[in-house]
């Protein structure tokens, strides 16, 4: 019968980067020391080897001898198995210290991707002796006391590494299991959180959505507004204008109904004007006309006589003279305006003013 456990566990990291012979620790398996060899690169066919030997030559006696039956298997970090040898029956001597496989996996499957995870490669081996033979003429079916003793003592160190090795597997039981809930908690949080992600965008969304409604809603509304305001605006436009048009149709007809009065008034008082102060105005302006070309005529004669008597007096005093003379026609030019415009004036009781 098999244990279920095995006799040992080896776990080697890093195993791409191994390139010469790789050796366990001792342990000891049916009371008999052992160790492992495995060759990573192959010494046969391109081919992982593994190999069991019996440990501690140099203190065992001459004629020893183990008959056991074995077999290995080959594991990923995943406890995947990857190759298990047939059980084989072999006899350990010392011409043959060693069994074990030439044959177990090519090479160029480690190459392959995810088929050595972590880069971790672990051997188990199962030992089941069959007989031993410590050697110096004791027989192969019967031992001396002081063999049964160490065998005793192998079992008993076996015992103590059956226990080690099954207190570690439970602690990597434990661990695994620790490390598969651990994975199971975050893939939950992290799924809860893409849940809880998802459904904040969709609220964020919803909420935008809502505000761009409001928002267009605010802005119909206040266009709505601004046309109303605008149209009111341009209906209290259009009838202010047309008052205002009115008011000035109005002023304008007022400003003429009070030019026109303001003539009939004027053309009133005209044809009531006193006649008789209109002819004492004219015998007046035909008076001072008749002195005015009396003073001419009473110069012009002086000037006459100066001359005929003053010929050869200084042309500074003729000049004089005929300035003077300029001036008085001037005057009268002035008086003549002068009196024309106060003929055309009426006076502020209606009546024309004639000085």
């Amino acid at each position: 019968m098999w244990d279920q456990r095995p006799s040992f566990r080896f776990e080697i990291d890093n195993f791409s980067d191994k390139k010469a012979v790789i050796t366990s620790k001792d342990f000891v398996a049916g009371g008999c020391e052992w160790y492992l060899a495995v060759h990573p690169k192959g010494n046969y066919n391109d081919q992982l080897c593994l190999f069991l030997y019996v440990a501690n030559l140099e203190s065992l006696r001459t004629g020893w001898k183990r008959s056991a039956k074995y077999y290995f298997l080959v594991l990923n970090d995943s406890n995947k198995e990857l190759y298990k040898s047939s059980s084989k029956n072999k006899l350990f001597c010392a011409e043959n210290p060693a069994r074990g496989t030439r044959k177990t996996l090519p090479l160029s499957k480690f190459q392959e991707k995810g088929f050595l995870e972590k880069d971790k490669l672990i051997i188990e081996v199962y030992i089941n002796v069959v007989e031993a033979f410590d050697g110096e003429g004791e027989d192969i079916t019967g031992f001396a006391a002081h063999v049964s003793q160490k065998r005793i003592y192998c079992r008993f160190q076996k015992l103590e590494e059956s226990v080690k090795n099954l207190e570690l597997m439970e602690l990597g039981l434990k661990l695994d299991s620790l490390k598969s809930k651990l994975e199971e908690v975050s893939l939950e949080k992290k799924k809860s959180h893409d849940a809880d992600e998802s459904r904040a965008k969709l609220l964020e969304g919803r909420v935008k959505n809502i505000e761009l409604m409001n928002t267009a809603s605010k802005l119909h509304s206040l266009k709505l507004k601004l046309e109303e305001i605008a149209l009111e605006r341009k209906k209290s436009y259009d009838a202010d204008e047309s008052r205002v048009r009115q008011l000035e149709e109005r002023i304008k007809n007022i400003e003429l109904m009070d030019l026109g009065f303001k003539l009939d008034c004027v053309n009133t008082k005209l044809d009531n004007a006193d006649e008789s102060r209109v002819q004492q105005f004219e015998e007046r302006f035909k008076d001072m006309s008749m002195n005015v070309g009396f003073t001419l005529n009473c110069l012009n004669t002086k000037i006459e006589e100066v001359s005929l008597e003053r010929k050869e007096s200084d042309d500074v005093r003729f000049q004089q003279l005929e300035e003077s003379v300029n001036n008085i026609e001037l005057m009268v030019s002035s008086l003549e305006d002068e009196l024309d415009k106060k003929k055309d004036k009426p006076s502020n009781d209606g009546f024309w003013l004639v000085d």
